[in-house]
């Protein structure tokens, strides 16, 4: 039997690296064999290509081209990682997956990428794979950047290609994951993400009892 693909969404801040954290104890302590993984950066190629997408100058990609290297690591990442795991039983959870390249590239750029030209990407990267469930955590983008800015100060991450963004960049990134959500509801949820650790978890954990039957 094939294991089940979940992944996490959201904009900056909205605390997604930690609750995938926290699912994944979640499951191994309910005897479920997971895998985490995220993207960029879960291949030794895609270590390589989070350096070049998460740090520098916020303008040193256009959209297109941002997207494409977006979508080498995705590859990388479906070959050696996830489809493996999944053909062995194994639950992947996944900090980040496609929606996120609609959302960034697409929504929040808004200038040279094309629904059509994400589709026909996805297409010949993935196939019709597609997760399980996706859970994206939403938050209001200036919350969400505040968190991240201190977070950075406390663990001098250098990662704020994004975060130092227009706040308008952040705000068409929130609309692109909740019509994301819209268009496919039978995968996406949307979680409130602006209360504690231990009350989100919570509402991950009944929602992924739901929907995966654990």
């Amino acid at each position: 039997m094939k294991g089940k693909f979940i992944t996490f969404e959201g904009g900056e801040g909205c605390g997604k690296s930690t609750q995938v954290k926290l699912l994944n104890g979640y499951l191994q302590n309910r005897g479920v064999d997971t895998v985490l993984t995220k993207e960029p950066g879960s291949t030794e190629e895609g270590k390589v290509l989070r350096n070049l997408l998460v740090t520098g100058d916020k303008d040193r990609f256009d959209s297109v081209s941002e997207c494409l290297l977006y979508y080498a690591d995705r590859r990388c990442n479906l070959q050696k990682v996830v489809w493996p795991a999944l053909e062995q039983g194994k639950w992947v959870i996944s900090d980040r997956y496609a929606d996120s390249t609609e959302a960034y590239q697409y929504y929040g750029y808004n200038n040279g990428i094309t629904p059509e030209m994400l589709n026909e990407l996805y297409h010949i990267v993935a196939g019709d794979f597609k997760p399980d469930l996706t859970l994206i955590l939403d938050i209001d983008p200036q919350i969400g950047r505040q968190r991240s800015f201190a977070k950075a100060e406390n663990m001098q991450v250098k990662e704020l290609r994004f975060e130092s963004r227009e706040l308008e960049f952040h705000n068409n990134l929130r609309r692109g994951f909740l019509e994301i959500a819209k268009r496919e509801p039978e995968r996406c949820v949307v979680v409130n993400a602006d209360q504690s650790i231990q009350n989100l978890h919570d509402e991950i954990v009944r929602i992924v009892n739901e929907r995966l039957k654990i």
